[in-house]
């Protein structure tokens, strides 16, 4: 087979997996540059145009575009790829955070409340977007999360729960939802740590405080 006749087959070839809609390295470019910058109506056109897959990922970030739209803020492109028929919500970021986590981390209500109607799923092994909601000291979806049924002593690595994260990172009145919700402050990590100790350690002593006194108005 001569040289050109190869080439000529790898052109054709190309030109079939863009018609059935791969999308080239270009699009992929303009594609996930627009969603980092909210440009909406490139997204919309694209997406209609069938030059690029809602669940595509992105080469450099190797996140989807909705992970990336939450990651930036961008709350109109959201809004679009939420409406796509056929996204995946459940695909997950090189770290493996969900699009559910990030939006709680990212203190998205608003992407939260869409993504619990379109069944993102709340409980999981490991990190969960409580945890997320815990660690970004975000009561409101911490509250939200709780009313969708999140497990409010899950176990993420090393046995933390999202009181212990909320702790940790000092955030005192999300420590108080989740210990009016029914979080059992008397669980230990890996380290045999309670939030109360972790807190202390993590030089957070009002919460350390708040939550021996929830122990001992207990007994």
């Amino acid at each position: 087979m001569s040289i050109l006749t190869r080439l000529a087959g790898l052109a054709a070839a190309a030109c079939i997996a863009t018609a059935a809609g791969a999308a080239t390295t270009d699009q992929l470019t303009s594609f996930f540059r627009s969603v980092q910058m909210d440009d909406a109506g490139t997204v919309k056109t694209m997406l209609a145009a069938g030059a690029v897959s809602p669940n595509a990922i992105d080469p450099i970030s190797g996140e989807s575009g909705l992970l990336l739209a939450l990651r930036e803020g961008a709350n109109r492109v959201i809004e679009i790829l939420l409406a796509q028929p056929g996204l995946q919500l459940e695909l997950k970021a090189p770290n493996g955070n969900t699009a559910l986590m990030m939006a709680a981390f990212k203190h998205n209500p608003a992407a939260v409340r869409s993504l619990l109607a379109k069944g993102a799923i709340v409980n999981r092994p490991g990190w969960t977007a409580l945890h997320f909601a815990a660690a970004s000291g975000d009561d409101d979806i911490t509250a939200i999360l709780l009313a969708h049924a999140a497990i409010i002593d899950a176990e993420a690595p090393a046995k933390f729960t999202p009181l212990m994260i909320a702790a940790r990172e000092g955030h005192e009145s999300t420590v108080g939802v989740l210990l009016a919700a029914g979080a059992d402050a008397s669980l230990k990590n890996s380290e045999a740590l309670t939030a109360a100790q972790i807190a202390e350690r993590a030089d957070k002593p009002r919460i350390a405080a708040a939550i021996a006194a929830h122990l001992a108005a207990r007994k």
